[in-house]
C-alpha cells in the first residue's frame, strides 16, 4: 500500500516538474514585441535662442501687386529713322563709294551713275531756256516796230502767245530735272555755262549706317530699284504680339522693360508708343511697339526679345524674397508653429514682383511666417536632421 502511494506521488511529481519545464520552454520561445521607434519630421525644426535672435516672423498680409506680362518679340528698325535710297533716272552704276556698315551723313554721296535720261532732260531745258529767249526777243521787237506803226497789234499779240508758250515749256523742262534730283544751283549752273552733264550722284538723305547695298559696279538701275539702305540705330523698336485677351493691360506711354536673350537675358528700358487698334485674325493678337535706346549700339535689329508688361496693381497674397528657401528645385518657407517651434512647408509662388513672391498656394493669410533669417533657421533644421541621423 505504501508501495503504490509512493509511486503514485513519483508520476504525479513527475507530471508536474515536466508540465513546468515545457511552460518554461515555451515563454523563452515566444518573441517578445519591440517597442516601435520614433521617427522625427525633418521639416520640423527647434532653434537655439542663438538662432531665434537672428529671425524675423510676422504675419501674412496682401500687398497692392502687378502682375507682369511675358510677351514674345523683337528688336526691330525705328521706321521714322531708316531710308530705303535708290536713283532718281534710269542710269548705269560708275563707281560705289559706301559699303555695308559704313557710317555716312545726310549728302554723303553713296554711288555716282552715268545717265543717258539726265543728259537729254537737260538738253531739253537748254533747248527750251533758248527757245524762250528767242521769243522775248522777238515780242520786244515787235513792240518796237508796233511803236514805229510798221505791224499791227495783232502780230504782237501773235509772238507775245509764243513767248508764254516758250516759258511753259522751259518751267516744265526745269521741274522735269528737278523731279530727277538736280537742284536750283546746278539749274542755274547749266543756264549759266549751256553744258551737259550725265553724271548723277546718289546720296544719302539721312545720318546713319548702311545696313543694306543692293548694287554693284557696272549695274543699270531704275528709279524703282533700292540701292541702299540706311538707318539711324541710336535708336530701335521692338515690336510684340499681345493676346488679345490680355492686350487691355498695354496702355500708351507705358513703361516696360525687354529682355535680350542674346544679351544674357539683360534688360533694357522702353516705353509703349503704339498699341494697333485691331486684332491679327490669324494669331488673335494686338501689335505693340515699343521705342528702346541703343546709343550703346549692343542692340541688333531682329535681335529676339521678351517684353515684360505690367498690369494694373491688385490686393494680393504675398511674401518676401528673403522668406523663400529654394532645394530640390521647389520654394518653401518655414511657419511657426508655436514659440520656438517651426516648420517647413512648401508652396507654390509666382516670379518676384518688387521683392515680393505672390503665392499661389500652401500659405494663408495670417500665417506666421519666417520673414528674415530663414536661411539660418535652415541651417538649423539640417543640423538637427543629421544629428537624429
Amino acid at each position: 500500500m505504501n508501495t503504490s502511494l509512493k509511486l503514485t506521488n513519483f508520476c504525479v511529481v513527475s507530471v508536474l516538474v515536466l508540465g513546468l519545464a515545457g511552460c518554461g520552454e515555451d515563454k523563452k520561445a515566444a518573441p517578445v514585441p519591440a517597442a516601435k521607434a520614433v521617427v522625427a519630421d525633418p521639416s520640423l525644426v527647434t532653434p537655439p535662442a542663438t538662432v531665434v535672435a537672428r529671425i524675423t516672423v510676422a504675419a501674412l498680409t496682401e500687398h497692392p501687386i502687378a502682375d507682369v506680362l511675358r510677351v514674345a518679340g523683337q528688336v526691330s528698325f525705328d521706321e521714322q529713322r531708316i531710308a530705303r535710297i535708290g536713283s532718281t533716272v534710269t542710269g548705269r552704276v560708275m563707281e560705289v563709294k559706301r559699303h555695308l556698315g559704313n557710317s555716312v551723313h545726310t549728302g554723303d554721296v553713296l554711288a555716282v551713275l552715268n545717265s543717258a535720261e539726265l543728259g537729254q532732260a537737260q538738253l531739253a531745258y537748254l533747248k527750251a531756256r533758248s527757245q524762250s529767249s528767242l521769243e522775248q526777243r522777238n515780242v520786244d521787237r515787235a513792240q518796237l516796230l508796233l511803236s514805229a506803226d510798221v505791224i499791227g497789234a495783232a502780230e504782237l499779240q501773235r509772238r507775245e502767245n509764243a513767248l508764254e508758250m516758250a516759258q511753259a515749256e522751259m518751267r516744265a523742262a526745269a521741274d522735269q530735272l528737278k523731279v530727277l534730283g538736280m537742284s536750283n544751283a546746278s539749274l542755274q549752273t547749266i543756264a549759266r555755262t549751256g553744258t551737259i552733264n550725265s553724271i548723277k550722284p546718289v546720296t544719302a538723305t539721312v545720318a546713319g549706317v548702311v545696313v543694306e547695298r543692293n548694287v554693284t559696279q557696272g549695274q543699270v538701275v531704275t528709279p524703282s530699284d533700292p540701292m541702299f539702305t540706311v538707318a539711324d540705330l541710336s535708336h530701335l523698336w521692338v515690336v510684340a504680339e499681345v493676346p488679345e485677351q490680355q492686350a487691355v493691360s498695354a496702355k500708351m506711354g507705358q513703361d516696360v522693360a525687354i529682355e535680350i536673350p542674346a544679351l544674357n537675358g539683360k534688360q533694357v528700358a522702353g516705353k509703349l508708343i503704339y498699341i494697333s487698334d485691331t486684332v491679327n485674325p490669324e494669331t488673335r493678337t494686338v501689335l505693340v511697339r515699343t521705342v528702346v535706346d541703343n546709343a550703346n549700339g549692343k542692340l541688333k535689329p531682329s535681335m529676339l526679345a521678351t517684353m515684360l508688361i505690367a498690369t494694373d496693381a491688385v490686393p494680393r497674397l504675398a511674401v518676401p524674397v528673403t522668406a523663400v528657401i529654394r532645394e530640390n528645385n521647389l520654394d518653401y518657407v518655414f511657419i511657426q508653429l508655436k514659440a520656438g517651434q517651426f516648420k517647413l512647408v512648401e508652396v507654390k509662388l509666382s516670379p518676384e514682383v518688387n521683392g515680393l513672391r505672390p503665392v499661389l498656394s500652401g500659405v494663408k493669410l495670417g500665417d506666421k511666417v519666417v520673414v528674415d533669417g530663414a536661411f539660418h533657421l535652415n541651417n538649423e533644421r539640417n543640423r538637427q536632421a543629421l544629428e537624429g541621423a
